[in-house]
């Protein structure tokens, strides 16, 4: 399959999960806890849509290098090349913090997002905000119809697909409510085909990391 060529900064999958995470009327990110995970899905998903990796009995086999990576590819291509094929929840998991901080890292220095720094009760805290709302808005708009059904699937391009699979995964509230992922969840389970590895083990990763969570 063909590569899809960036024109501009944020055009990585990885980056329009990040952007798409934005809530834009609250001007924070929805889902923070989740972020990571649903970047690190994302690398994979392109990866895999341009050859990079193959499945392999639900495990991913590096195969060629992906061209012009950003600082996360790379990041990640490495520790992919230098390992046995391993199951995709291992590396959905791995180091799923760190790749906030890249995606984060790379949309502040095409300043799309803004990160400001401050104290409260002298403890550090970040806050990300979107430079231009408009992307994340019609980012939500255009994978919102692609989950309800505005035009078939084999019709919409393959980077808004995929898109489409991972928010449906990772039950992403910027785009549909709860109640509406599990009624579109037919449609959604269309849309993750080409990526149907990646979409199961994100869902299983963020329930066990709910479970987690809950649990203390």
């Amino acid at each position: 399959m063909a590569r899809r060529r960036r024109t501009a900064p944020g055009e990585s999958l990885a980056e329009s999960v990040f952007l798409l995470a934005f809530d834009v009327r609250k001007q924070r990110l929805a889902g923070l806890s989740d972020l990571g995970y649903v970047v690190r899905a994302a690398v994979l998903a392109e990866f895999l849509l341009n050859g990079n990796v193959a499945d392999e009995g639900g495990k991913v086999r590096a195969l060629t290098p992906p061209v012009a990576p950003t600082a996360l590819e790379a990041a990640v291509w490495e520790q992919l090349s230098a390992s046995p094929p391993r199951s995709w929840s291992r590396w959905i998991n791995k180091n799923a913090t760190l790749a906030y901080r890249l995606v984060r890292d790379e949309l502040v220095a095409a300043r799309l997002v803004h990160v400001e720094h401050r104290r409260i009760l002298f403890f550090p805290v970040q806050r990300v905000t979107p430079r231009r709302p408009y992307v994340s808005r019609r980012l939500a708009e255009r994978v919102t119809s692609a989950a309800r059904g505005g035009q078939p699937v084999g019709r919409l391009p393959q980077e808004l697909r995929a898109l489409a699979a991972l928010a449906a995964a990772a039950k992403m509230t910027t785009v549909l409510s709860q109640r509406e992922w599990r009624q579109y969840r037919k449609r959604t389970d269309e849309l993750s085909a080409p990526i149907e590895p990646i979409t199961t083990a994100l869902r299983k990763t963020l329930a066990s990391h709910h479970s987690s969570d809950a649990a203390g």
